[in-house]
């Protein structure tokens, strides 16, 4: 069983969900020497990740994440950090990319009402 599991729903679709979890496990193998392995699916991706003391794996759909880890011994005692950095991360990357797919909406909206 997973000692940390995350679930966050979205509405990015699965091209944008994609993009944020190729952006975190960049992130993630660059500040806390991750290995990450993404394998592509038709209608998921599953980015499996690990280095000493972790292992885990996020599945990444079209209107959700889930990740699950599990922690090494010497990791456990900070599950509580680790679990917030974490969701802190997560959050703002699908914040982030919102916002984004919320600006590219807008004008093709507008362009659509100016043709009416």
């Amino acid at each position: 069983m997973a000692d940390l599991n995350l679930h966050r729903d979205h509405t990015l679709g699965l091209s944008r969900a994609r993009k944020v979890a190729l952006k975190w496990a960049e992130e993630i193998e660059e500040r806390l020497d991750m290995e990450c392995t993404i394998i592509e699916g038709d209608d998921e991706d599953v980015l499996e990740f690990k280095r000493s003391g972790v292992d885990g794996r996020m599945v990444v759909a079209a209107t959700f994440f889930d990740l699950e880890a599990k922690l090494g011994f010497l990791f456990k005692p900070f599950l509580p950090t680790i679990e917030a950095e974490v969701s802190k991360q997560l959050d703002e990357a699908l914040a982030k990319e919102a916002t984004k797919a919320a600006k590219t909406a807008r004008p093709a909206a507008k362009t659509s009402a100016k043709k009416k």
